[in-house]
């Protein structure tokens, strides 16, 4: 129902998977590409194959192009589909944690050996990160005996826990490595 025009049909063609896009302030991992029309109204509508079958959910357009559009993969919607139904909200594990990619610069002002690993830019108060003693400086290198080499990494480790589960980091910090344990609570909505 795009601007209020009910039975509109838009043709796509998907031009990738798996892309990464953040849309207001949110960070999105896994979507789909396409260039199907996607306007107030019908976004949250479902992106069909040629068969009829969804494929996706219509999502999200970049405001600053034209013919770019993106829908989450029904996989993704199958993982928290019974969840949804079952207790009606979606929780969401998190670390509370800004981070970036080790770059040469950061590498020389924080006197870091290597690029392996991201740098926590802050640490959300009150998070599992702040409970843990996580700090802005510190190196993710390896997270629940995961290797980090990258945001997207650490990202996808901490999706993959449960609420309440404990885990353990290997961090590095003034020049030293370090473990640090955790215990991931549910993502609190923010204003």
């Amino acid at each position: 129902n795009p601007l209020g025009l009910d039975h509109t049909v838009t043709v796509g063609v998907i031009s990738a998977k798996g892309r990464p896009i953040t849309v207001e302030n949110r960070q999105f991992t896994n979507l789909l590409q396409t260039d199907a029309s996607i306007n107030p109204g019908n976004s949250g509508g479902p992106l069909l194959n040629l068969k009829g079958e969804v494929i996706g959910i219509n999502n999200a357009i970049n405001a600053t192009a034209q013919g770019i559009g993106f829908a989450i993969p029904t996989s993704t919607v199958k993982e928290v589909l019974e969840e949804l139904i079952n207790t009606g909200k979606i929780a969401r594990p998190w670390l509370g944690v800004y981070m970036q990619p080790i770059t040469p610069e950061l590498m020389k002002y924080y006197n870091i050996p290597s690029q392996e690993g991201v740098i926590i830019t802050s640490v959300i108060p009150g998070s599992p990160a702040a409970k843990a003693g996580l700090r802005r400086s510190d190196v993710i290198l390896e997270f629940n005996k995961q290797e980090i080499k990258s945001p997207t990494d650490l990202q996808e480790a901490v999706k993959k826990l449960k609420i309440g589960q404990q885990v353990t980091a290997l961090i590095w910090r003034d020049g030293q490595t370090t473990t640090v344990t955790l215990t991931i609570t549910e993502k609190q909505q923010q204003n």
